[in-house]
């Protein structure tokens, strides 16, 4: 989730590791080790973590785990096992090849291999709808989904929608603490990351199941899970609320959380990053709404006529 670099301080963002790799001389770094340390920290500003969370996680150091982002020097295969358990991805994942598993996968990566992203896109409703998994908002579904970063309005502007729809309004991540019995930020300090997701799985197939009609706001790092996101595309309509990142920060200081903002600078950064990161997933949903330009009650007036329309309702 956002929240989990959002809310920690300066100290814990590893920012001076970050700075020290980067001044490394160029002429050290091999073209892999770049390449593979641009995939360490696009997974875990995916994912929402500090590299000091990273670090703790995979049992190495946080100079040791720089290094690996910033392409310098070598890395052992143990090391790369730890780094890619604690970013919950496989080591394929990590190193950049996700389909040499078998003979099939190899001929399905050589007929996608090249493709436009539209064909892409394509390409994976059809898997869904031949696996029984639902397509690509194939059908308007009744049930909204908004998707976004923390502080881009889902709460307020959620619950907004779901009173003009006459709709529950779900809030999954309050859903989420309801099946573990215990605060977002207990869950993932006494069970970790992995044990987070299967709750938020768990809690979107519920709410799925219950809710043919609703809107739900879902936490900022749902995009993180393939098959929770694809859970999500294929079984509701989805709006992405976007913010620039000084709103974001804004409107989670105003949510009573001062944290972020003790070292702005660094956390600017690090909220950049997790933003870049996120676009392209983010960016799957069927709308999409900056909730930056216009006051509160003009964003509203857009997503609920933009709503509206994508369900066949009258404005």
């Amino acid at each position: 989730m956002s929240s989990t670099v959002l809310n920690l301080p300066a100290s814990e963002l590893g920012i001076s590791e970050a700075a020290q790799a980067a001044s490394e001389p160029q002429e050290e770094k091999n073209p892999f080790l770049v390449a593979l340390g641009e995939r360490a920290r696009n997974l875990r500003a995916r994912r929402g973590l500090t590299r000091k969370a990273v670090a703790l996680a995979a049992d190495v150091s946080e100079r040791h785990l720089a290094n690996l982002e910033y392409g310098i020097g070598n890395v052992s295969i143990l090391v790369l096992l730890q780094v890619a358990g604690a970013l919950q991805c496989s080591l394929a994942e990590l190193i950049g090849d996700v389909t040499t598993s078998s003979p099939e996968w190899l001929l399905i990566r050589e007929l996608l291999e090249g493709r436009d992203e539209a064909t892409l896109r394509r390409a994976r409703v059809a898997i869904g709808e031949l696996l029984g998994t639902g397509g690509d908002n194939a059908t308007r579904s009744a049930r909204v989904a908004l998707v976004g970063l923390r502080g881009a309005g889902k709460s307020t502007l959620g619950q907004m929608l779901a009173d003009d729809l006459d709709v529950p309004f779900v809030e999954l991540s309050r859903e989420i603490e309801k099946f573990a019995g215990c605060s977002v930020d207990e869950i993932q300090a006494l069970y970790g990351m992995n044990a987070y997701r299967r709750y938020e799985r768990r809690a979107l197939e519920e709410a799925i199941q219950i809710y043919p009609e609703a809107v739900i706001a879902t936490p900022g790092g749902l995009v993180s899970d393939a098959a929770t996101f694809n859970l999500l595309l294929a079984h509701c309509t989805t709006v992405w609320l976007r913010a620039s990142p000084g709103d974001h920060m804004q409107r989670v200081a105003a949510q009573g959380d001062v944290r972020p903002m003790a070292a702005s600078r660094e956390a600017m950064n690090d909220l950049e990053r997790i933003l870049a990161g996120r676009a392209a997933f983010y960016s799957k949903a069927e709308i999409e709404l900056d909730t930056s330009v216009k006051p509160l009650e003009a964003t509203f007036a857009d997503l609920r006529a933009k709503v509206r329309s994508a369900l066949g309702l009258p404005l």
